[in-house]
């Protein structure tokens, strides 16, 4: 299929809206257009985000809760074994810590708070750490709280929901096809068995992926119908952030006009799901980061978990020239 007009992008978001799945050669026609065709997808695409989600942005903040000291071998990772990066390296905060980073969250008009850990996955004690912050968290500050804590052996999705933890964060990170040649200490499966387990609890289940990796095109399309398939509510697009002492510092940056394609696809794929524009978005879209708001309604703001972010108040000032609205949390 070939799609040269710009009306016909808007049959693509018609489609969409009416929850019709695209077929593999339209997502292909969205990744693979002109860079003329930048503007028109993004119109049509802003048409789906604007019916799901108006003009509102959503704000998510991170705290790197656990730093390094990781088994696993993910080669975009620089907190990973087989990595020789230059980061901090530290065991799981205390909770004053983690209170600390939810009422800076709601300083930087954040509505989701992110306590997100490295390693294979959370042990018992680690777990318990984590739900005791959370529960203080609940009772005291309007904030929605995802964990990121690896994969999830069996109950302990449930004491996390229990804790009062809204949503769980597992990537898929790449397609299957391109996944072992990104890790080796863990399986693609073993990812959609933990965002099932978040599922299965009641919690939120959020995935996403990184673009930048080596994958195709075929493969970017691949993820998104995944992650529509896995039926995610949030699903964070990032770019790659090469960093020196990974196996992928070699990597090149994601050009902002193709990083704009691969969010408005995300968006025809998944309408209804929050897209947000995550890692690497500075130094991929660069002075482009504005446009991508027009196909994602939801960004981190401040820091990443070993790599700075946009300010805060410049984040804030973006969404404000945009005309658009950050949306405040409503528990």
């Amino acid at each position: 299929m070939t799609i040269t007009a710009k009306t016909d992008w808007f049959k693509l978001a018609h489609k969409a809206l009416d929850g019709e799945r695209l077929h593999l050669a339209e997502a292909l026609a969205v990744l693979e257009a002109d860079n003329d065709e930048v503007l028109p997808i993004l119109q049509a695409a802003y048409q789906v985000r604007k019916h799901f989600y108006g003009r509102k942005v959503k704000l998510n903040m991170i705290m790197n809760a656990k730093s390094g000291l990781c088994p696993e071998d993910c080669g975009y990772c620089s907190q990973s074994a087989v990595s020789s990066a230059s980061v901090s390296k530290y065991s799981l905060l205390d909770k004053e810590t983690l209170l600390a980073g939810a009422r800076e969250a709601m300083n930087r008009k954040a509505g989701t708070y992110c306590i997100v850990a490295s390693g294979r996955g959370p042990t018992e004690k680690e777990l318990e750490q984590v739900a005791l912050a959370v529960k203080e968290i609940r009772e005291t500050m309007p904030l929605k709280i995802c964990a990121c804590l690896g994969i999830l052996k069996d109950g302990q999705a449930e004491k996390l929901a229990a804790a009062g933890v809204h949503r769980y964060n597992h990537n898929l990170n790449t397609s299957r096809a391109n996944f072992p040649s990104i890790t080796s200490t863990h399986t693609y499966d073993d990812r959609v068995e933990t965002v099932e387990k978040a599922k299965r609890s009641g919690m939120s289940p959020c995935s996403g992926v990184i673009i930048g990796m080596g994958e195709t095109h075929e493969e970017i399309a691949d993820m998104a119908f995944a992650l529509r398939e896995l039926d995610a509510d949030s699903i964070p697009v990032n770019f790659l952030n090469a960093i020196p002492g990974t196996p992928l510092e070699n990597a090149g940056r994601t050009p902002a006009m193709k990083a704009l394609k691969v969010l408005a696809l995300f968006r025809f794929v998944c309408p209804s799901k929050e897209i947000r524009v995550a890692g690497g978005r500075e130094v991929n879209l660069r002075s482009l980061q504005p446009l991508a708001l027009y196909a994602a309604n939801s960004l981190f703001v401040g820091d990443y978990l070993t790599t700075e972010g946009q300010k805060a108040d410049a984040d804030h000032r973006m969404i404000e020239d945009l005309g658009f609205e950050i949306e405040m949390c409503a528990l």
